[in-house]
């Protein structure tokens, strides 16, 4: 028996593996790889396993690490800094979605809880997908992307109710329903109130205490257990398992270990998850999905019609520019991956017929593998989609950032790590314009909120070196130091713009020669430059006299290194050194109108009490303002802060809600 489990799971892997690469090179989401692969070593298919319930067993786990990495991105400050957003028009998205989707499945047919089930997984979009493709194109704090970030973090909230309303359902006969309902909705406030408790003053306390240990197998270790020991308390209490495992998420989303906790557990959930929708997979009928395929599109675009209607027609109900609504309402037309977990669990307590279970599956699949695309081209569809005389011109609302096509005499930046930031900051005090470019969507939202010039894209690519004026600019530096990389970006700057100066930055002189060869203009070893810049400080010691340019950068370490402390953080940047002391950091903070900090003075937000300076503050349309103790806070203004990333998130936390 165990030889045969074994033998399983290495056909799901190996077959995984198999479907998601051949996906990757068609740019299609891995998803469709892992269902591909149920559908084909299924019962359905080529019947290849036979142990479905141990394999449905390890599939929950990848269900409770979504939930608990979902939870983490949860941010209760933002929720509450936009709460008119997020309860008054989120509410009335879920409901009226949730409504009308529940009067279309007792139309068709079928039962009220399983019409339930269906209309709520199919009123939740995807906060992952929505968040990162709004990430990666830098729209995350345009009017249209808070419109769809404050609904998504009602959903949110919506899919913690449905995660308790679901088990109710299923609990028994009519008569008992709603003592059931009163029973599950008691014993979830009643785990919210520990849960919340245990967020606040424990879970804190125990991670301090893991962290000090400086062992990161230990750390990881502890986050694996919390999630499961959290999902494990609210079976026994008859929940659902993904219930504990998302509001423990969203306790430890508060605190400044969020970042680790997340860096450590997305592996394991990554992997669980990928058998979970193998799992989904070999639940679905081939025979099913080919009578009910009309099914399955009429489904797929009801959904998105209806979820792109009330989104529009509710922006305009709350006095929101009609672009931006439609905008957002394309955002969030799909159905996400909440709608898989309740599905799951509505399906292990038989509120659905896995025929229903894997036409609705289906539909979700169709709209969120459509997602990707409406977001990229929703400014053209929409204009397409409403007229132009409609169209608002509000001041109040962002305009679409121009492509910097029209630039002359700048540089370009490839990489906009710790090097590539500090030499545009030198080059902003001499008054140089640069444009940057980096593949860190993470890094690249946390600067372009910040108002750096800085763009998502692949250097390497012929297009987008010519967005960004490469004809005209005046050099291009390349500030990372992968050298297979380099040499493409140097190939194609030497096609499109022959003689232009190009710099490249390697780690050592072993790269040296090859670089030249391919066409850069200078190369800048950095064990070398190391040497000379402790040459440079011994020489000034004896009083040398410096150039010109040597008095441009001994003016920076005058001031300490102030001008190069502090880091935009990206996805793979560390908060800590090797000694385990956090290290500075920069971090833009957006003023929804309702935070705390709006209409209060500079000088009354005690940022110094926190162990936190004030870099910069711009205003919506970001333009600088003056950083005295007296300036006034206005919605929409961005602060940039500048400290260890615990100061900075409870600086933020009281910034937004006090």
């Amino acid at each position: 028996m165990e030889h045969e489990f074994f033998f399983e799971l290495l056909v799901i892997l190996t077959t995984s593996v198999a479907a998601v690469t051949l996906l990757h090179r068609l740019q299609l989401p891995p998803i469709l790889g892992y269902l591909a692969t149920g559908l084909l070593i299924g019962p359905g298919g080529l019947g290849l396993i036979h142990d479905e319930g141990a394999i449905s067993g390890i599939a929950e786990f990848g269900v409770v690490f979504l939930l608990f990495t979902l939870g983490l991105e949860f941010s209760l400050p933002r929720m509450l800094a936009m709460r008119t957003l997020v309860f008054g028009m989120g509410s009335a998205q879920v409901l009226s979605c949730t409504a009308v989707f529940l009067l279309l499945g007792l139309l068709c047919g079928l039962a009220a809880p399983a019409a339930f089930v269906v209309a709520a997984a199919l009123a939740l979009s995807s906060t992952a997908l929505v968040g990162r493709e709004l990430n990666v194109r830098g729209e995350l704090h345009t009017r249209y992307g808070q419109l769809a970030i404050g609904i998504l973090l009602f959903q949110d909230l919506a899919a913690v109710l449905f995660l308790i309303l679901i088990p109710a359902l299923g609990a028994g006969a009519d008569d008992d329903l709603l003592s059931s309902l009163a029973r599950s909705l008691g014993s979830g406030l009643l785990l919210l109130v520990v849960l919340l408790a245990l967020g606040k003053w424990v879970l804190p306390r125990l991670f301090e205490e893991v962290a000090r240990s400086r062992s990161g197998e230990l750390f990881a270790l502890t986050a694996l257990m919390v999630a499961l020991l959290a999902a494990a308390v609210t079976q026994e209490m008859g929940l659902s398992m993904a219930l504990g495992a998302f509001i423990t998420g969203m306790m430890l989303g508060e605190s400044h270990y969020r970042h680790q906790i997340d860096a450590d557990i997305r592996p394991y959930r990554d992997l669980l998850l990928g058998i979970f929708f193998v799992s989904v997979g070999m639940l679905l009928d081939l025979s099913i999905l080919a009578q009910a395929w009309y099914w399955i599109l009429a489904i797929a675009l009801a959904v998105m019609v209806i979820n792109f209607a009330l989104v529009v027609l509710l922006g305009r109900l709350f006095r929101e520019a009609l672009e931006d609504s439609a905008r957002a309402a394309l955002m969030l037309s799909q159905a996400g991956e909440f709608g898989f977990a309740l599905l799951a669990l509505a399906l292990s307590l038989g509120l659905v017929s896995p025929s229903v279970n894997a036409v609705v599956i289906a539909a979700i699949v169709v709209t969120m593998v459509a997602t990707p695309w409406l977001v990229r081209h929703n400014r053209t569809l929409v204009r397409l989609l409403l007229s132009h005389a409609r169209m608002t011109t509000d001041p109040e609302h962002a305009p679409e950032e121009p492509t910097p096509t029209d630039l002359a005499g700048h540089v370009i930046i490839c990489g906009f790590g710790r090097v590539g930031q500090s030499v545009a900051r030198i080059l902003v005090r001499q008054g140089i314009p640069y444009l940057a470019i980096d593949s860190d969507p993470r890094r690249v939202e946390e600067a372009k909120g910040a108002g750096e010039p800085v763009h998502y894209g692949d250097a390497a690519k012929p297009a987008f070196l010519q967005s960004l004026g490469i004809e005209h600019a005046r050099m291009v530096l390349i500030s990372f130091s992968d050298q297979s990389v380099a040499l493409d970006i140097i190939a194609t700057t030497r096609t499109l713009a022959g003689d232009l100066p190009i710099l490249v930055r390697t780690r050592d002189d072993r790269d040296f020669e090859s670089l030249l060869a391919a066409g850069a203009t200078d190369v800048v070893p950095e064990t070398f430059e190391a040497s000379l810049t402790l040459a440079s400080h011994t020489l000034n010691s004896l009083g040398v006299p410096a150039q010109r340019v040597d008095a441009a950068i001994q003016s920076v370490r005058d001031e300490q290194y102030a001008l190069l402390q502090g880091f935009y953080h990206g996805k793979g940047s560390k908060v800590v050194d090797a000694r385990g002391r956090e290290l500075t950091m920069r971090h833009p903070v957006h003023l929804p109108p309702q935070a705390w900090a709006v209409g209060k003075m500079v000088n009354e937000l005690a940022l110094g009490e926190q162990r936190i300076s004030l870099e910069s503050l711009a205003n919506e349309q970001g333009e600088a303002r003056p950083l005295d103790n007296d300036t006034v806070l206005h919605p929409g203004d961005v602060m940039v802060l500048k400290g260890t990333s615990h100061d900075i998130e409870s600086a933020e936390e009281k910034l937004l809600s006090g």
